[in-house]
């Protein structure tokens, strides 16, 4: 293993509007993660803990696709079609729906470690209800409290690790939360494949009965996390956070003329930052209209969630079955060989984009990402529209080939940057309850896409792709005009985004009180220098 010697500090010169960056600071610091003891162990056990959430996410996501390709289940609940079969995908949806308002109070009263720890409970719960489903009822209410569980621990998760990372990994870590979608997506899709031949009712109980594991590898790692140091000092817990930072960011070592001034610069910005957001603010929902900065960040966040489900990845997630019988697979076998291999190829573009995403500016991603997805959606379109009328072999392989080149376009952006961008966009003080927004707008798209989406390609075949073909153009144009660049900045200078008179406050706030610790710093050592030279004497 390396040494893990680091440079001295750098020298940055203190006034009123520089004082020293987190960023500049951190960069500094060129031993990679890996080959620190106490990092490395805080984001192996970032894996099951909050990694863990999109993985059961994606889990949920497949397996619902994956079901309606298993003739048992498709039997035992007879044969469920538009509006019913949109009812059973939607329901996880409406659950979530209906948590969200409470997500912000769990997480920002009891901390973001809790919420993941209730929604995993919740969603185990739901996981044993499916299993056990023996009539269409008692399905659909599983369905709905595996909907209510999943938003809390969303929240949760991917706020500890944008405001627990270090601020090195913080952008790769954001991505990868939303990656892991994938892992799981691949083993659900997996187990369907291995299970929709079975000739009883556990070749769709055992993938439900499965969906159990993700939330119970949570329930066991999250007692290993520490709490989000942000959260601590808005408590009044600052020794516990400065302990944290320093065992994390620092290796346990405050005085390391570098890791050790990364955390009283970290310190200084987050107690600053706090008392500014948090200063003549009631903690409401309120907060998110108060001022035109809010506004806009609340609009950004809403049109983001509708984005996210309304880009066409809905069909693909929960409805493959159908789109690739309108281009004639009606093999049940070949279906199940597209969802896994479809699955696994998401996962590989994922992956590349999240360890990809330090090297990309938001607005970049986002603009890239939208304009492929216009493309592709409308070659898709034509495609299909093609087929329907031709009947032709061709046209039905270029369907499927559009549907994986799709998967790189739709992560480039909604993938790889959106939690790392909400995290940003929103301050401490509203954080929770901006993803809560962003999730509501999501789910609530996901919920129309659910029980619209089956009415829509059973009725309309591939003329309903055109509503998609036109809200993406809309997507394009939304990101051009209203999307900030947020990216190569820390939380904590991206807290006043769009406010110039607090960000001015901030920034003279810091400099003075890292001024005084550094004064502090050197009587204190003029004081022991000049005791020693006493004793000499």
């Amino acid at each position: 293993m390396a040494s893990e010697k680091t440079s001295a500090a750098p020298q940055i010169t203190l006034g009123v509007s520089s004082a020293p960056k987190v960023t500049e600071i951190a960069m500094e610091d060129t031993i990679p993660w890996y080959q620190k003891k106490n990092l490395r162990n805080l984001y192996l056990i970032m894996i099951p803990s909050c990694l863990g959430v999109e993985m059961t996410s994606g889990y949920d996501a497949s397996m619902v696709n994956g079901l309606q390709l298993v003739p048992t289940w498709q039997s035992y609940f007879n044969h469920p079609r538009t509006a019913i079969l949109g009812l059973i995908s939607s329901m996880y949806s409406l659950g979530a729906i209906c948590s969200l308002p409470f997500v912000p109070f769990v997480t920002d009263r009891f901390g973001r470690k809790r919420g993941i720890l209730i929604g995993s409970i919740l969603m185990i719960i739901g996981a044993i209800l499916q299993t056990a489903s023996q009539n269409f009822a008692m399905f659909l209410v599983s369905r709905w409290i595996l909907g209510t569980g999943i938003p809390m621990s969303i929240v949760g998760a991917s706020s500890l690790i944008g405001e627990l990372s270090h601020p090195r990994e913080r952008e790769r870590l954001g991505s990868l939360f939303n990656a892991s979608y994938f892992p799981g997506s691949i083993v659900a899709a997996g187990v369907t494949f291995g299970t929709f031949s079975m000739k009883t009712s556990w070749g769709w109980r055992i993938p439900s009965l499965l969906q159990i594991l993700p939330s119970l590898m949570q329930i066991a790692s999250v007692w290993f996390l520490p709490e989000s140091p942000r959260w601590l000092i808005s408590k009044g817990r600052e020794d516990e956070a400065r302990a944290v930072l320093i065992k994390y960011h620092a290796e346990g070592d405050e005085n390391d003329p570098l890791r050790g001034e990364l955390v009283k610069v970290e310190m200084v910005m987050i107690k600053e930052t706090l008392e500014l957001e948090l200063q003549n603010k009631k903690r409401s929902w309120k907060e998110l209209i108060a001022t035109a900065g809010m506004r806009r960040r609340l609009i950004i966040a809403s049109f983001l969630g509708l984005f996210t489900q309304w880009s066409g990845n809905g069909l693909t997630s929960y409805f493959l079955g159908a789109i690739l019988e309108n281009v004639g697979v009606t093999s049940a076998k070949t279906k199940n060989q597209i969802n896994v291999a479809n699955t696994a190829w998401g996962m590989i573009n994922a992956m590349f984009f999240a360890f990809a995403v330090h090297k990309l500016k938001r607005r970049t991603g986002y603009l890239t990402g939208t304009i492929s997805l216009l493309v592709v959606f409308t070659a898709w379109t034509a495609a299909s529209a093609r087929y329907a009328e031709t009947k032709s072999h061709a046209s039905s392989i270029a369907v499927i080939f559009l549907i994986f080149l799709y998967s790189p376009c739709y992560n480039i952006c909604y993938n790889a940057l959106t939690y790392t961008f909400l995290v940003e966009l929103f301050p401490f003080a509203v954080r929770a309850r901006g993803i809560a927004i962003f999730q509501w707008w999501g789910r609530g798209a996901t919920f129309f896409n659910q029980f619209v989406n089956p009415i829509g390609i059973g009725n309309a075949g591939w003329k309903y792709y055109i509503s998609y073909v036109v809200f993406l153009a809309f997507e394009v144009v939304f990101v051009y005009f209203m999307f900030p660049e947020t990216s190569g900045r820390t939380l904590e200078e991206l807290a006043f985004l769009f406010e110039d008179d607090e960000r001015a406050a901030q920034e003279q706030r810091v400099a003075q009180d890292i001024r005084e610790i550094h004064n502090e710093a050197g009587e204190t050592t003029g004081s022991i220098e000049k005791a020693s030279k006493e004793g000499s004497h």
